[in-house]
């Protein structure tokens, strides 16, 4: 078989235990079981409010459970110890028991509700919780809840530290669900915590104070930041420099400033060398034209402003 399924059976197998034995031993004030496989058979510590009735006149009663164990479960060399309760008010099976017995009574839902949980603080319980579903007062069910105290619903405390029983009540009306949630009055939940006055650290916790002297706040805020150290790394990283890597660089800068120099003096030379198409000679001709044609047009407008003068003054005669 798997190791899902034998998982599967041990809880299977474990659930119809305990309706077992919550209906053999509902009268004795069952409060719950163990139970742990060893090599020499199955052991079975049983929880009740009254041992006396588990046990039976002579051990009968016990010796007739452990023929039904083995008969319907298959259980081989059951051994039964039966353990009181010590105090039933703090057991969620035991008050859930009661509390369905007294619904079961005609006990009205509200007081019975007040009356147990009032009993569970007053026995030292830290937080408690009372649920009842189902048809408590007419034809529609509906869901009742008593708190007192500090009550853990969910996560690892809920699991471990708190106590939950369940029963029903079978009323004319219909069934009535019945939860109770308990934390015992000792119980070490995670969010507590004390307050020692007049105690000398290094007897508490000696380790701690030791820590925080080998590395003090004036020490961590002397020494330099992260971001400090993790440049002088870099730069250690980096390899050093040389003499022959400087004078390579060297080489390299003058031979770059002699190229320029090279290349400028290409440049004027080709600047130098430009000629204009024609000679001067051509220009100086164009130019003597040019001084001619402008002569001849001046004279002609002379000549052109005398003859009208003279026609103006023949007129006027």
């Amino acid at each position: 078989m798997a190791d899902e399924q034998q998982f599967i059976e041990n809880g299977l197998q474990r659930s119809q235990i305990d309706e077992f034995f919550q209906e053999e031993l509902g009268r004795a004030g069952y409060g719950g079981m163990d139970v742990a496989k060893t090599p020499m058979g199955t052991q079975i510590v049983l929880k009740a409010e009254k041992p006396g009735m588990v046990i039976g006149k002579g051990g009968e009663n016990i010796r007739k459970v452990t023929t039904a164990l083995e008969e319907k479960f298959d259980l081989e060399d059951p051994q039964v110890d039966v353990q009181e309760v010590d105090e039933p008010d703090l057991n969620a099976r035991i008050v859930a028991d009661r509390l369905a017995n007294a619904l079961e009574r005609g006990w009205y839902f509200r007081k019975a509700g007040h009356t147990t949980i009032d009993r569970i603080m007053e026995a030292g319980a830290l937080g408690a919780e009372i649920v009842l579903s189902g048809k408590v007062t007419g034809a529609r069910s509906r869901v009742e809840k008593f708190n007192r105290g500090y009550i853990k619903h969910n996560g690892q405390p809920a699991e471990e530290i708190v106590d939950e029983g369940q029963a029903t009540a079978v009323m004319k009306l219909g069934t009535i669900g019945v939860t109770v949630k308990i934390i015992p009055p000792n119980a070490q939940l995670p969010d507590d915590f004390e307050i020692h006055e007049d105690l000398d650290p290094e007897e508490v916790v000696p380790e701690a104070v030791e820590a925080n002297e080998a590395e003090g706040v004036e020490e961590l805020l002397e020494g330099e930041p992260e971001g400090a150290e993790g440049a002088e790394a870099a730069e250690a990283d980096e390899p050093p420099e040389t003499e022959a890597d400087e004078a390579d660089l060297d080489e390299e800068v003058v031979e770059e400033v002699i190229e320029e120099e090279v290349d400028a003096d290409d440049a004027d030379e080709e600047f130098e060398e430009v000629e204009v198409p024609g000679g001067d000679e051509d220009v100086e001709e164009e130019l003597e034209e040019l001084e001619e044609d402008v002569e001849a047009e001046a004279e002609e407008l002379v000549a052109e402003m005398e003859e009208d003068e003279d026609e103006s003054e023949g007129g006027d005669d």
